[in-house]
């Protein structure tokens, strides 16, 4: 139990939550050191067909989307969990996990 406090102290002292919330997404995807090096990327993984990387790099962005949309901004309400809201991002983050370990641990081809 003294593992997960020191998580979570790292985490609060840390601020992560606020800057994840305070991202500025048309000023990332706007700048060229940042745009220039992901295309690049993209481009490789594209060219030596690397499928596995550019599905986990879509699992990556579709979650840093969803962590700045509405409905995650509303999960918590005065503090607490609301859980009516919660079970469904748990269950589909349960799939992408899943989803995730097949692709790094699963049958290659």
């Amino acid at each position: 139990m003294e593992f997960f406090t020191k998580i979570a102290n790292w985490f609060e002292s840390t601020h992560i939550d606020e800057q994840l919330r305070t991202v500025d997404y048309m000023g990332l995807l706007t700048n060229p050191w940042f745009i220039v090096p992901f295309a690049v990327a993209i481009v490789y993984m594209l060219y030596k067909q690397r499928w596995k990387r550019l599905l986990i790099t879509a699992v990556v962005i579709g979650v840093w989307y969803f962590s700045g949309t509405n409905y995650a901004q509303s999960l918590l309400v005065d503090g607490e969990i609301d859980i009516q809201k919660i079970l469904p991002v748990m269950f589909g983050g349960a799939v992408l996990l899943g989803f995730v370990i097949y692709l790094l641990f699963g049958r290659s081809d």
